[in-house]
Parts: C-alpha cells; sequence; structure tokens
C-alpha cells in the first residue's frame, strides 16, 4: 500500500493541526494504520495506531488526552487530529501501515512492524 501524509505546518503552543493520511494501491480496511514522528538527530518513535475498523486505538503516553488517531475506510484516510500542541512535539510525523499478525493492540508498534511508510509531514510548534 502507498501512503502519502499531509496536514504538517507551523503552529503556535496550544493550537491544533490534523494530519492526514491517504492510502492507495491495495485494499485499505486490511490494514491497521499508525503514526510516528522523528526529530532530528532522534530515533523514530511510536505516537498511535488504530486498528483495521477503527474499533481499537492506542497512542503513547506524551500524546495521550491530547491526540486522537481515527481513519475512514470509505476515503482511504488514516486521521491524526493533535490538540494542545507543544513545543516537544515538532517532528517530521509518518504515517505507516502495520504488518499483518504484528499488530497488538495495547502495546506500541514498533518500526519492524511497519509495512509500509508514507513520505513524512513536518510538524512544528512554537513557543
Amino acid at each position: 500500500v502507498q501512503l502519502q501524509a499531509s496536514g504538517g505546518g507551523l503552529v503556535q503552543a496550544g493550537g491544533s493541526l490534523r494530519l492526514s493520511c491517504v492510502a492507495s494501491g491495495r485494499t485499505f480496511s486490511n490494514y491497521h494504520m499508525g503514526w510516528f514522528r522523528q526529530v532530528p538527530g532522534k530515533e523514530r518513535e511510536f505516537v498511535a495506531h488504530i486498528s483495521r475498523g477503527g474499533s481499537a486505538t492506542y497512542k503513547a503516553d506524551p500524546v495521550k488526552g491530547r491526540f486522537t488517531i481515527s481513519r475512514d475506510n470509505a476515503k482511504n484516510t488514516v486521521y491524526l487530529q493533535m490538540n494542545s500542541l507543544k513545543p516537544e512535539d515538532t517532528a517530521v510525523y509518518y504515517c505507516a501501515s502495520i504488518k499483518d499478525g504484528r499488530f497488538r493492540i495495547y502495546t506500541p508498534a514498533s518500526e519492524s512492524d511497519v509495512g509500509s511508510w508514507g513520505r513524512g509531514t513536518l510538524v512544528t510548534v512554537s513557543s
């Protein structure tokens, strides 16, 4: 599956952004999906993931209560709604499909669990 993320930009601390990731090439509803982020010089880290049907989600502790992952299978799109943004949320955000059999609801996905990566979208939060 091919993935294209968008929606990044510059926002002030406390603001909101919604990232979108559109999938093509395969049946989107067959894939569990996730969002990761990476700060230059640091390892890519898990942000959130969502099950195929959208009923199960899990988020990393730093974003709980502020970020929401959702999906619209009719639109082949997964979203990351980011509220109450902080400067430490500044990163390149990547959407990803999770390999079949590697999705565990309450365990953060790792890079080795990823089947396909989308191109990143930069989020910059100013203080």
